[in-house]
C-alpha cells in the first residue's frame, strides 16, 4: 500500500491511496474462509461447499469490503502520522478516482480532497473587552433581603385579593365600546399585582375581588410590550401595538407572607454560617451578592473577548472544500445549496469560533478535567447540606466527596458546571494575556452596559 499527497496550495491537498492485491490478499482470504464454514449452498452440507463456488458467489463483495476497510483504517493513520492538523475529513474524489471494478480488478486506486486548518494568530492586541467589578449598596442589599423573605415566606391562597398578590384568570381583548371583541385576544394568564407597570392605578381596580368577579383594565397601562408578549401569547410585533382594554375574570390568586428577618431566615439562608444579628446576615447577603454579579462579569468579558477575537479573525479558510464537506455529513435538509445560503451568517462563523477555539487551547487547556468538576460540585453541595446530627468535619467531607463524584459522573447531568468551568478557565487565560484594569460599577450601572 502506498499514499502520497499532492499540496495543491497552501491548504489544500489531494491524497492518493494505492491499494495492491497482496496488500488484501491475507483478509480476503480469512473473510471467505469464514464464508465457506457458515454458508448453506444448494448440493452440499453446510460448510462443505467448494472454495472456488465460495469465491465465485462473493469474492468481489468481501473484496470491496475489504479494501474499503483497509482505505479507511490506512487513510487516517497516515494522517496521524505525519501529523497533518485537516479540517473535517477527507472527501473521495470521484472524477480522478472513477468508476472501480472490484469484480475483475486487482490493483486500486482512491484519490482524496482534503484541507489542512489554517494558521491562526490570536488578535490580542485588537481585544479591548471590559472587565467590570461590581460593587453593592445598601439599598441593593435590602432589595436583595426583601425577595428573600419573599421566597422563605408562607404561601396561601387567599379568598380576597390584597395589593401585591398573584392573580389569575382569563383575559379577554374589548372593542371600543366595552365589549368582547370578535377574534381578539382570550388566554388565560397570571401576574404579580406588585409588579405591574403602574401598580398605584391598576392594583386597586382588583383589591377586594375574588372568584368569578370581573376587573377592566388598560394592557398598555398594566404591562411592558414584553409582558404583553408573555401574558398574552402574542407575537414581538403584536405585543408592541397593542393598546387595548382587557377584561379578565378572576380565577384565584396566591399571596406570599414574607419571612422575618430573623435566626431562623439566617439559618435558612446560610446554613454552614453561624449568624445571629442582621448586621452580620446583611455582610453575608452583600458578599453573595457581589460574588454572583462579578462571576455575571467574568462571563461577560470572557464573552466580548471571544466575539472580538472571531471579529478579528483573518485567516484564509479553505472554504469549497469546507462547504463541500458539511453537506457531506447526511444531515437532513442539508445541501450544498443551503450551505452556500447559509454560509455567512450561520457556518462561517461557527468555523471561525472553532479555529479561534483551537488556537486558545493549545495556549491552555480550557476544558476542565474531571476532578475540576467534582470539586465544582462539592463545592456547591458543601454550600447548602449542614452537617448531619454527630457527624465531624472529615466524615461531612467524605460524603460529599463521595456524592459529588456520584454526581459528576453523568456529563449531561453536569454540562453547565462545564460550561462555567470553561468560562472560568478562558477568564484566567484572557486576563493573564490582556491583564484588564478592573472598573468599578454598581448593579444598576452593570445591567445598563450588558444590556
Amino acid at each position: 500500500m502506498n499514499i502520497t499527497r499532492e499540496n495543491l496550495d497552501d491548504l489544500n491537498l489531494l491524497l492518493k491511496v494505492e491499494i495492491a492485491e497482496n496488500d488484501y490478499a491475507e483478509r480476503v482470504t480469512k473473510q471467505l474462509k469464514n464464508y465457506q464454514k457458515k454458508a448453506t449452498v444448494p448440493g452440499f452440507r453446510k460448510g462443505m461447499a467448494p472454495m472456488g463456488l465460495i469465491q465465485r458467489m462473493y469474492k468481489s463483495a468481501v473484496v470491496a469490503d475489504e479494501v474499503q476497510a483497509m482505505l479507511g483504517e490506512s487513510l487516517y493513520k497516515y494522517l496521524d502520522d505525519e501529523k497533518l492538523d485537516i479540517l473535517g475529513s477527507p472527501l473521495s474524489n470521484e472524477e480522478k478516482t472513477g468508476k472501480i471494478d472490484f469484480e475483475n480488478a486487482k490493483d486500486f486506486t482512491f484519490f482524496f480532497d482534503a484541507a489542512l486548518a489554517p494558521k491562526v494568530d490570536i488578535a490580542w492586541d485588537k481585544v479591548d473587552a471590559k472587565l467590570y467589578q461590581v460593587k453593592v449598596n445598601p439599598k441593593d442589599i435590602d432589595k436583595q433581603i426583601e425577595d428573600i423573605t419573599r421566597r422563605y415566606g408562607k404561601f396561601e391562597t387567599p379568598e380576597i385579593i390584597g395589593e401585591k398578590d398573584f392573580v389569575y384568570g382569563k383575559v379577554e381583548e374589548l372593542d371600543k365600546d366595552g365589549n368582547v371583541k370578535e377574534g381578539g385576544v382570550s388566554t388565560f394568564t397570571s401576574f404579580d399585582l406588585g409588579a405591574v407597570k403602574n401598580a398605584d392605578e391598576i392594583a386597586p381596580l382588583f383589591v377586594g375581588k375574588k372568584v368569578e368577579d370581573q376587573v377592566v383594565f388598560n394592557a398598555s397601562k398594566a404591562f411592558t410590550s414584553a409582558d404583553i408578549e408573555k401574558n398574552l401569547h402574542l407575537d414581538n410585533a403584536a405585543a408592541k401595538k397593542f393598546k387595548a382594554d382587557l377584561r379578565m375574570t378572576i380565577s384565584g390568586c396566591s399571596r406570599i407572607t414574607p419571612h422575618e428577618v430573623n435566626e431562623e431566615l439566617f439559618a435558612q439562608m446560610f446554613p454552614n454560617d453561624q449568624v445571629k444579628d442582621v448586621a452580620a446576615f446583611r455582610k453575608l447577603v452583600s458578599k453573595e451578592m457581589e460574588a454572583s454579579y462579578n462571576e455575571q462579569a467574568e462571563i461577560f468579558f470572557v464573552n466580548e473577548t471571544h466575539r472580538q477575537l472571531i471579529d478579528n479573525f483573518n485567516a484564509t479558510m479553505p472554504e469549497a472544500f469546507l462547504k463541500r464537506w458539511i453537506a457531506s455529513r447526511g444531515e437532513k435538509d442539508i445541501t450544498l445549496e443551503s450551505v452556500e445560503a447559509d454560509w455567512e451568517s450561520k457556518y462561517l462563523p461557527s468555523l471561525k469560533w472553532e479555529m479561534v477555539d483551537g488556537a486558545l487551547n493549545k495556549i491552555k487547556t480550557l476544558e476542565p478535567t474531571q476532578n475540576e468538576i467534582v470539586d465544582y460540585v462539592k463545592d456547591l453541595l458543601g454550600k447548602n447540606e449542614p452537617k448531619k446530627d454527630g457527624e465531624d468535619d472529615k466524615a461531612r467531607d467524605e460524603r460529599l466527596e463521595q456524592s459529588a463524584r456520584t454526581i459528576a459522573k453523568d456529563r449531561q447531568n453536569v454540562q453547565q458546571i462545564i460550561d462555567r468551568l470553561y468560562s472560568k478557565n478562558s477568564f484566567e487565560l484572557f486576563k493573564e494575556q490582556l491583564k484588564p484594569e478592573p472598573e468599578k460599577v454598581t448593579i444598576k450601572e452593570f445591567s445598563e452596559k450588558v444590556k
